[in-house]
């Protein structure tokens, strides 16, 4: 629980939730108004900071700064946007924070803007500081659809010669430090056949038939990635993983169907698998799916998009986060999650990078998703004692 100094925050942490899960910031839709909102509430507290548009103009970055205008310092990274509500069975409105019994229900509470509130309720707190590093306030979009916010902004970060040397990411961890996690790579698979009667399967091309043909290798591949698996691997499980997630086509159930979809991710644990699955996958289309499919359709097609590659974050024997975040919550060891962040991203352009937020990852993306008070002011109280820690001077 939060020391008495703390209630405060707390009290204005709540507020500031409230405020931020009343934004439905799904990713599908504009998340200018939250965006405005933050920016608005850090300029309040004394914070520099710069927004950038996405491509399509109807999304945006923040990045905020405290205290003097030097490198090092360390960032505090959240996304502003949450996963759909849509044929959930939510028992409130995912839109309203409500309290009861200890927690907080709405859309993102615990994924993951419980931490956020937390970073803003504490904006003051370290404006008052005497920081001799800065604190940076990173807030971005698409998080959950391929983390395409943070991939614009750490390609900001290195333009504009911006270099913190720390990095937290408040996913949430229970307020335990994480130093590694696997990569999630996304893609979309486009199979284009020749539609025609169902009456004459063999003048056209299915493109659902083909389409399945891809997904059983895609589980054969999955089963053969769990023998490639690292002597001593530390994540559970231990191998690099596939799941199909979308097959989609077809209009009717006498028409042979010209296009299929297919949605799906890997997760590996090394970029050798990646390589391997992507191989094996081609090399199935060039020589069996589109030989047999072009024998009938000579404009027969598969085509895979990349939706997104992030880059896992690798536990390292120097991490200068990891250290911090452990030393400020007393933590022995750190820990190793199955879900993917922003955090490698930011480990990609030399910045040490470490997990840690409120909430459990269990909480996120289900209905009556919630954070708990008790892990709120965990966190505020772990934000306190890092701006105590950088009025000291630098953090590694």
């Amino acid at each position: 629980m939060a020391g008495s100094g703390q209630s405060a925050e707390l009290g204005r942490c709540k507020a500031i939730l409230a405020d931020l899960v009343a934004f439905p910031t799904v990713s599908s839709d504009s998340n200018h108004e939250i965006i405005d909102y933050l920016a608005d509430a850090l300029k309040t507290a004394g914070a520099r900071f710069w927004t950038e548009p996405d491509p399509t103009g109807t999304k945006a970055n923040l990045f905020a700064t405290i205290g003097p205008d030097c490198a090092g310092g360390v960032v505090l990274s959240g996304h502003t946007d949450v996963v759909p509500v849509a044929d959930q069975p939510w028992s409130t409105d995912p839109f309203t924070l409500v309290e009861r019994e200890g927690r907080l229900y709405g859309r993102g509470t615990c994924d993951m803007k419980g931490f956020v509130a937390a970073c803003v309720a504490m904006a003051p707190v370290f404006a008052r500081a005497d920081l001799k590093v800065p604190v940076h306030f990173a807030l971005t979009y698409d998080e959950e659809i391929g983390c395409f916010g943070a991939q614009a902004l750490v390609e900001s970060l290195r333009t504009r010669g911006i270099a913190p040397a720390v990095a937290i990411i408040g996913e949430p961890s229970m307020m335990l430090p994480v130093d590694g996690h696997k990569g999630c790579y996304e893609y979309t698979t486009w199979v284009t056949g020749l539609e025609g009667h169902g009456s004459s399967p063999d003048r056209g091309v299915n493109a659902v038939e083909h389409a399945a043909r891809l997904v059983l290798e895609l589980v054969r591949l999955r089963e053969a990635l769990k023998t490639r698996a690292p002597v001593d691997c530390p994540f559970d499980p231990p191998h690099s993983t596939i799941n199909p997630g979308v097959l989609t086509g077809g209009q009717a159930h006498n028409i042979i169907p010209g296009k299929a979809r297919i949605d799906w991710e890997m997760r590996p644990v090394q970029a050798t698998d990646a390589d391997f699955v992507k191989a094996s996958l081609a090399r199935m289309i060039a020589e069996d799916l589109l030989p047999a499919m072009r024998a009938t359709c000579p404009e027969a097609s598969i085509e895979t998009e990349t939706v997104a590659e992030v880059a896992g974050l690798e536990r390292t024997a120097r991490n200068p986060a990891r250290d911090l975040v452990m030393a400020l919550t007393g933590t022995n060891a750190p820990g190793l999650v199955p879900f993917g962040t922003e955090a490698g991203l930011f480990q990609s352009i030399g910045i040490a990078s470490v997990i840690c937020g409120p909430g459990d990852i269990a909480q996120a993306h289900k209905p009556d998703e919630f954070v708990t008070l008790d892990q709120l002011s965990a966190c505020l109280d772990l934000l306190a004692r890092l701006a105590h820690r950088m009025e000291q001077g630098p953090v590694t």
